[in-house]
């Protein structure tokens, strides 16, 4: 876990390193344009969060080493050039992927292929919410935050559906439980999502699609808990929807696109 924290940490400075001219147009009360942070500290920042994300990787071992080596990579080559072109969204979407995988690669080699249907689900959310972000700074596309509608129909169902025990044990008090608690973390997930892209559609203006960016990524936290409990973790599902709360007030703080 510390190993992806610091990598998206990273990213998150590299990506207002890199597009500081752009968001001195456009988005001016991002830290570096608004002189809250310079620029040299942002990207200093990034290199020595990478750093830690990979040794902190190592100590996981070798499988674990490459897997964060990749999305290192992934996450450098899209915030300095590849999110301004047609690949942006694919990048993107392999670096949540790998980001995810990494988990599984740190903990257990058996867990790997149990984690590709989850990360194909959050792939499949990531890819929605960077195609509507490629219209945040001039707005103008509904059919961005329209398809993202769609896509989040089909994860909630989805992700909503108890997977991996027999149908004995899916009849089974804890069966239920567990396909209880991840049918109401999809429904979140869905219906937190779901508004801020309708009012994007209705009126695609800068700041409705930017509202709508930011929900896309708040709904990460209950379609990770959704994941989780659809695969029986319920103590980890537990936790990552504590995290909501704290992500909803953060953003009013600090915006987190």
């Amino acid at each position: 876990m510390g190993a992806s924290l610091c990598l998206y940490a990273a990213g998150m400075a590299l990506n207002d390193w890199a597009d500081q001219n752009e968001d001195a147009t456009c988005r001016p009360h991002r830290p570096i344009p608004s002189g809250r942070i310079r620029p040299g500290t942002a990207l200093a920042a990034s290199a020595g969060l990478t750093a830690a994300g990979l040794a902190l990787a190592r100590q996981a071992g070798r499988e674990a080493a490459r897997t964060a080596a990749v999305l290192a990579a992934t996450a450098w080559a899209y915030d300095l050039g590849l999110k301004r072109t047609k690949a942006g969204p694919a990048v993107m979407t392999a670096a949540r992927c790998l980001d995810l995988l990494l988990g599984a690669v740190a903990t257990s080699r058996s867990g790997t292929r149990a984690a590709l249907g989850p990360a194909a689900a959050l792939g499949a959310h990531t890819f929605a919410v960077t195609m509507v972000s490629r219209h945040e700074a001039l707005g103008g596309s509904r059919t961005a935050p329209l398809a993202a509608l769609g896509t989040t129909a089909v994860v909630g169902i989805v992700t909503s559906r108890r997977r991996g025990l027999g149908r004995r044990r899916s009849r089974s008090p804890e069966g239920l439980t567990h396909a209880g608690l991840a049918a109401g973390f999809a429904a979140g997930f869905a219906a937190g999502f779901a508004g801020p892209l309708i009012r994007a559609v209705l009126d695609p203006s800068p700041a409705l699609t930017r509202r709508a960016v930011g929900g896309g990524i708040r709904a990460m936290i209950p379609l990770q808990a959704a994941l989780a409990a659809r695969d029986g973790s319920v103590g980890a599902a537990a936790a990552i929807i504590t995290l909501a709360p704290a992500a909803r007030r953060l953003s009013r703080r600090v915006s987190p696109t």
